[in-house]
């Protein structure tokens, strides 16, 4: 029996079958559309999707006659080197945007988006631009796009990501093709990576309350660096009880410097692509790699913070169920230890007031506050709240 490779992407959307069977169907007939809008709530995997999107369309294996490296048709294979640049989000040709204010996106990143566009790609037969929050596309910004989103160049595909066709410009939606993603319980999204990594129910449980979605679980489970800040997280919210205003402060420091870890090998794989292209771009190109170089890393420390933040959430939502008494079993459940502590010396009010503290803290990231100071005053809060009678 054929297995599907370990970075094909396509394969992994187990939660969301009819979508997974509709990009392989467009895929392998020829006939994928120019604009996608993927239409669902948060943790429905939609990310997950036009990854796996973009990699159906660059793989460099793809029509080949006997191809048998995937169990999927129209699926990528999941080994070439598109494919596995695709896979860990370093291919030059797949570009991710998100808004860069805490109104939406910039008319200026449309521009550069569009700048870009006309560009030919770096080392794919095409392009994917990923449209993140496409409802923050406002009327001055979504105007200039709209004429090439109706007609891109050939080769370049957009991918925008939505919740609900109500809240995105009419004249977005007209040009681009829905798919609806249903919504996903965790217990499903669990069982979904349990099947793929052959790890146990609680681990998964907890890579999906933290990662949102089963591909995201998949690879959070795989990446020793993000674990690493999880537990530094639910290390730091235990020891908060005792902390002194001076240790809030350091442990805020050190939770940075974990979630900042992984940027290590992303800096080192942008440096070696501008290395390679170094020789046959011109300096506008070479500068343009640069400048979404630096995007890419701040849309990955965001990321980043906001896993870390969604540690934090879990936790707290297991503290908070256990002193409410509901009988289900913890997400994180590798730390009984931290949350019987917790629930020792917290109220239902306290909990609840430290979820809100962490929720005050994701606004505060989206509005793009300093990412660590943003932690500290989350941490300081928590604190008091669960401390406090």
């Amino acid at each position: 029996m054929t297995t599907v490779p370990d970075h094909s992407l396509l394969a992994r959307l187990d939660t969301q079958p009819r979508v997974r069977d509709f990009i392989s169907r467009a895929v392998a007939s020829g006939r994928a559309s120019h604009a996608y809008l993927f239409l669902g709530a948060p943790g429905s995997g939609k990310l997950d999707a036009a990854w796996a999107l973009a990699q159906a369309l660059l793989c460099e294996r793809a029509g080949e006659d006997g191809d048998a490296s995937s169990t999927l048709a129209g699926a990528a294979c999941g080994s070439c080197d598109a494919c596995v640049r695709v896979a860990r989000h370093t291919h030059p040709d797949v570009h991710l945007l998100a808004p860069e204010s805490a109104t939406g996106y910039l008319i200026n990143q449309t521009r550069e988006l569009l700048e870009d566009v006309a560009l030919a790609p770096i080392r794919a037969r095409g392009k994917v631009y990923i449209i993140d929050r496409a409802e923050q596309l406002r009327a001055n910004t979504a105007n200039a796009l709209l004429k090439t989103l109706e007609e891109p160049p050939a080769g370049v595909t957009f991918i925008l990501l939505g919740t609900s066709t109500e809240v995105i410009l009419p004249t977005i939606v007209s040009r681009c093709q829905c798919v609806p993603f249903r919504t996903v319980s965790p217990v499903r999204a669990a069982e979904a990576v349990e099947r793929a990594t052959g790890t146990s129910p609680e681990r998964c449980r907890m890579a999906v309350s933290v990662a949102g979605s089963p591909a995201r679980a998949i690879e959070f489970l795989k990446n020793a660096e993000r674990q690493e800040a999880r537990r530094q997280m639910v290390r730091a919210i235990d020891s908060l009880r005792h902390a002194d205003e001076a240790d809030v402060l350091l442990i805020a420091k050190d939770l940075m410097v974990a979630i900042n870890a992984p940027l290590a090998e992303v800096k080192s794989t942008q440096q070696a692509i501008l290395e390679q292209n170094a020789d046959y771009l011109s300096r506008g190109a070479m500068k343009q790699l640069e400048d979404r170089n630096k995007r890419e890393l701040s849309a990955r420390e965001r990321s980043g913070i906001m896993e870390a933040l969604a540690s934090a959430r879990s936790l707290l939502r297991d503290v908070l169920m256990r002193l409410q008494g509901v009988p289900a079993p913890a997400m994180n459940g590798d730390v009984e230890d931290i949350i019987d502590r917790l629930c020792s010396a917290a109220t239902v009010t306290g909990a609840t007031a430290a979820l809100d503290a962490v929720a005050s803290a994701e606004r505060c990231i989206a509005r793009n506050v300093t990412p660590q100071l943003a932690i500290e005053v989350m941490l300081f809060d928590i604190r008091k709240a669960l401390t406090c009678p």
